[in-house]
């Protein structure tokens, strides 16, 4: 969801297992853009966005294709784990009664 950047918290304590879905090389690019707080070094956290969106590496991505590369998840679950991981993914960061959850769940109900 454009403005929320939840997946932008990048801190990998959070992520124990990344090393089970990316290459060495995407886990040291991984590694370099967590900057000191656990977020993103490239998301700009008073506009919420990313600054490098148009060349972001591939494990940012949220696409059927990678989804199907990194998780093993088959095109046709795709919407369903994504928003599942969406919703864990903001409540961890924001709490599930945040702003941001409510948000998250009010544009699903508008699809």
């Amino acid at each position: 969801m454009r403005g929320c950047g939840a997946c932008c918290h990048l801190d990998p304590a959070d992520r124990p297992d990344l090393a089970d879905y990316l290459t060495p090389a995407e886990l040291d690019t991984y590694l370099a853009m967590v900057g000191p707080d656990g977020w993103c070094r490239h998301y700009d956290r008073a506009e919420r966005t990313c600054t490098i969106y148009g060349q972001r590496p591939r494990f940012c991505r949220v696409t059927p294709a990678t989804f199907h590369d990194m998780f093993g998840v088959p095109p046709a679950e795709f919407e369903d784990f994504a928003i599942r991981c969406c919703l864990e993914q903001i409540a961890g960061v924001y709490g599930d009664r945040s702003l941001e959850d409510h948000r998250y769940r009010h544009t699903l109900s508008l699809l």
